[in-house]
């Protein structure tokens, strides 16, 4: 009896050893993951040409009317690559350079920076609390201010040369007191090489348009039109990538030319157009992702060139929660970047591809 007792104890001990050591091979393994890279951040140096200020807006205002300009305040942060392509692809176009520094005193403010600003109203804010105050949720967020140091035009992400110049020209020639900014970009934005048409996707509603119905996911809308470059990109380039696609499922998706009088449901319920219903939403880029929660507000737009990182992580946002208790966009990005590169995946900010594979 004692020998048996013996025997089954040496077994208890052997195969409780062998758990523990198991385990702790799994953790090792697990500890062991090599870390995914970090690609396509892209360091700037800034033109020596913008304004050295003190950043006392209402003194910036009025020494930049003196000189018969406006006030230009671009909001970047360190890495950035679509604050790098505004320097090295937007205003190394020498007539994109001159237009800007004719017309315009450049102020660069750091997202997360910690310099005092003083704005119109004699309010006081470190670069942080300002960027915060006005919910800059991308890099670069630019505002052109006039004369009266009045906000006339807010572009919340980067936008490619042709479209930048036309922006450009809307406030350098004082045309906010004649158009909307959207008109103003649909009669002046010359023509680009298109299919000239929508690009019809799986994963898009083809009943008739209710936005104002109970929803039991958040939706998402894709804002485009028929003669749109970046309509053709954003399907062929960044619309294919899986881990989108797979994300997209968690939504309802809806697609609308902005231009067209197709009838459809508001939000509140109300018959209107399409073309209606963009204006009243001031949508100004095509395209342009609206992004909603199930409730129907919405959380978060998509209204520059973006692309697969951003475009995922813009729809991820929403669909997780994290929105929810994490009011800052960038600061869930570098999250989520965080995340992915400890599953040992690289997080690419620049390719197209990123995240395909």
């Amino acid at each position: 009896m004692r020998s048996l007792l013996k025997f089954f104890l040496f077994i208890f001990i052997a195969t409780t050893s062998l758990g523990f050591v198991q385990a702790g091979e799994g953790s090792a393994n697990k500890s062991q993951v090599k870390k995914g890279q970090f690609l396509g951040a892209k360091p700037t140096e800034y033109p020596d040409w913008f304004k050295e200020s003190f950043l006392d807006f209402k003194e910036d205002v009025a020494d930049a009317t003196a000189a018969g300009k406006r006030v230009l305040v671009l909001f970047h942060q360190d890495g950035c690559p679509y604050c790098n392509a505004v320097v090295e692809q937007n205003l190394a176009q020498k007539d994109i350079e001159t237009l800007v520094r004719k017309n315009f005193d450049v102020i660069a403010l750091n997202m997360w920076g910690d310099r005092e600003i003083a704005t119109i109203d004699g309010k006081t804010y470190t670069e942080k609390e300002f960027a915060a105050a006005l919910k800059v949720q991308f890099t670069p967020t630019m505002l052109f201010f006039n004369e009266s140091g009045k906000l006339i035009l807010r572009l919340n992400g980067y936008l490619p040369p042709r479209r930048f110049k036309v922006a450009l020209e809307y406030i350098a020639n004082k045309e906010e007191s004649k158009s909307s900014y959207r008109d103003y970009v649909a009669k002046h934005l010359p023509a680009g090489k298109s299919s000239g048409k929508l690009h019809a996707e799986d994963f898009f509603v083809t009943d008739k348009i209710n936005l104002g119905k109970t929803h039991t996911k958040p939706f998402a809308i894709f804002i485009e039109q028929k003669d749109c470059p970046a309509c053709d990109t954003l399907h062929s380039k960044i619309l294919v990538d899986k881990g989108i696609r797979e994300t997209l499922k968690d939504f309802t998706v809806y697609q609308l030319d902005m231009w067209s009088d197709k009838e459809l449901t508001d939000l509140t319920g109300k018959k209107t157009t399409a073309r209606k219903f963009a204006k009243s939403l001031d949508v100004k880029y095509a395209p342009s992702i609206l992004v909603f929660n199930q409730q129907g507000e919405e959380v978060i737009r998509s209204e520059a060139f973006f692309k697969t990182f951003h475009t995922h992580g813009i729809l991820t946002y929403v669909s997780s929660g994290a929105y929810i208790k994490q009011p800052s966009f960038q600061r869930y990005l570098t999250d989520r970047a965080h995340d992915i590169q400890a599953e040992g995946k690289n997080v690419d900010l620049w390719h197209m591809d990123s995240g395909k594979k």
